[in-house]
């Protein structure tokens, strides 16, 4: 509710403050004292659009600052933590503005945007007159109010339950539906990859080992000749060792020394002949076969070749192979796949449309609740030509969603004959508050903000009419703040606490000021709207009936 309220230069208001109390706050005085004036003020915190006009003469800058006491499951804390914003149960508003049309607004002294006041605001008041275009007259929040009315918080659980099972199986089928497309696009080319991998039948380390093998050949090759050089130079060599051994051996028996040279020369010959065996073990290891040299460069080629064209390692082949035959082999299945995901889509879709319907079900219920309650409340509101109903009209599937399968509006018709409307078209200001409070009444349960304002809901009527709008104010006052401004003493009667707003000049200036009647100021202000400008006993006396009877 709206504890505080303080304004600083707003056209006629120079400085004002106001403690405001529970229940039906009742604001009253003479036409013109500034009434309208006090809704700008607090429309301008609450997120209206700045308008440097509303800055009093000769000031530079206004400013207004509202305080509510909000519970703790009020959707105003939400939102508040929805943008980093704390609340300890205290909100206050402000909003300060230029009078060159700049204006800041703030949150619990934070800086906001007046997107976001506005948005708050709307959480927090509800203003009921006849511009105001947000609340009950706006049509998108009337489908939420039927249901809130008709209890059907478990009906609309099951069907968005419902939607969001359905478009979680939609999608599914959609991403395999789309998965398989691309691949029955590129199926000529999938099954002719998968022969073309199958048949290469790379291996983990294949490449690596061609070309460790071919860089061993072609070293061979290249040292052959020098290899058959040195062979040929140890056979001469050891050919001419042979023939010194025989010679020296026919005569090692002339000198003992001669003995010892032809052992060193058997040692050679020895030696010789373990290099020759060596050698020509190296030049067997090392010999390259032409043929087998051309079989492995051929096969390194074919895998690189490969890899490259699938931008993939050669050692990545073999991977590859199984991915694009799983691929190939999905495409086989992908059909039957598709279906079983189709049916699901069906079943869920029939799931929705079920729930939907019991919900539609349970609107129609509510909403012939919802005309009665509203029908019996136009009677004592002078409103008992007209006609209410809450149309419930189907919507195309393109727009069908959680919340179900059509939308709702409240619709009036003022004459009889005449066609229903939307409560926008209404012509008559008049009419249109008291139909809003007759909806407000029959909406009582749903709960609302924690502050409603009427802003002169009594216009045009008085007696038995001006007094059953003060039993309904009251009523509404039970469950939440409710601010009048009035110009009916029915009205005035019930309220709980009474503001008399007032215009002085000195002739230099005008202003507007606020008092709290007590008692006796209360039952003089009410005589005085019973009689004018000179109050009578016998308005005084009235006064008293009223103010008892309330």
């Amino acid at each position: 509710m709206l504890t505080g309220l303080a304004i600083q230069n707003i056209v006629l208001i120079e400085a004002l403050a106001l403690e405001l109390a529970p229940g039906l706050v009742v604001l009253t005085g003479e036409t013109g004292a500034g009434k309208s004036i006090l809704l700008d003020a607090l429309g301008l915190v609450l997120g209206n659009r700045a308008d440097a006009g509303l800055v009093r003469a000769g000031c530079d800058t206004a400013r207004v600052v509202a305080e509510f006491a909000v519970a703790a499951d009020h959707p105003a804390r939400a939102l508040l933590a929805d943008q980093g914003l704390e609340c300890d149960g205290t909100i206050i508003l402000r909003r300060q503005l230029k009078a060159d049309g700049g204006s800041r607004a703030f949150v619990n002294d934070q800086p906001v945007s007046a997107t976001l006041l506005r948005e708050l605001g709307g959480s927090l008041v509800e203003i009921h007159g006849q511009h105001d275009e947000r609340g009950l007259l706006s049509p998108r929040g009337h489908r939420a109010l039927l249901d809130q009315f008709g209890g059907l918080a478990q009906p609309l659980a099951a069907c968005r339950q419902a939607w969001t099972a359905w478009q979680a199986a939609q999608a599914a089928a959609d991403a395999a539906r789309d998965r398989l497309a691309a691949d029955q696009r590129d199926r000529e080319w999938l099954d002719h990859a998968v022969a073309e991998l199958q048949a290469l039948a790379a291996q983990p380390g294949e490449e690596a080992e061609l070309a460790l093998a071919r860089a061993a050949m072609q070293k061979g090759a290249r040292i052959a000749d020098d290899l058959a050089a040195v062979a040929g130079q140890l056979a001469s060599g050891s050919a001419t060792l042979a023939q010194a051994a025989r010679r020296l051996d026919r005569i090692s028996a002339e000198h003992a020394l001669l003995a010892d040279a032809l052992a060193a020369l058997d040692r050679a010959l020895v030696e010789a002949g373990e290099a020759e065996t060596r050698l020509a073990a190296a030049t067997s290891a090392l010999e390259a076969d032409p043929a087998r040299l051309e079989q492995v460069e051929a096969r390194l080629f074919e895998l690189r070749a490969m890899a490259r064209k699938h931008k993939v390692e050669a050692d990545a082949l073999p991977a590859l192979a199984e991915t694009l035959a799983a691929r190939a082999t999905a495409l086989v299945a992908g059909e039957a796949g598709l279906a079983a995901l189709d049916a699901k889509v069906a079943a869920a879709a029939t799931a929705y449309r079920a729930a939907a319907a019991a919900l539609s079900a349970a609107r129609g219920g509510a909403a012939a609740r919802l005309d009665a309650a509203v029908a019996g409340e136009l009677a004592p509101l002078k409103l008992d030509a007209a006609r209410f109903r809450t149309a419930l009209t189907p919507l195309p599937p393109a727009e069908w969603g959680p919340d179900g399968q059509e939308r709702a509006e409240f619709e009036i018709a003022t004459n009889p004959g005449a066609d229903f409307a939307p409560l926008m078209k209404i012509a008559s200001g008049g009419e249109l508050s008291r139909f809003i409070l007759a909806l407000k009444v029959a909406l009582a349960s749903t709960g609302s903000a924690g502050t409603m304002i009427f802003d002169e809901i009594d216009r045009g009527v008085g007696g038995a009419v001006a007094s059953a709008i003060g039993e309904r104010l009251a009523r509404l006052a039970g469950a939440a703040q409710v601010l009048v401004v009035t110009h009916s003493p029915q009205v005035a009667a019930r309220g709980h606490s009474h503001w008399r707003i007032e215009k002085a000049s000195d002739g230099a200036a005008a202003r507007t000021s606020l008092a709290l009647l007590d008692h006796g100021a209360r039952q003089e202000e009410i005589a005085r709207m019973l009689s004018g400008a000179d109050v009578t006993p016998e308005a005084r006396a009235q006064a008293r009936r009223l103010i008892n009877g309330a």
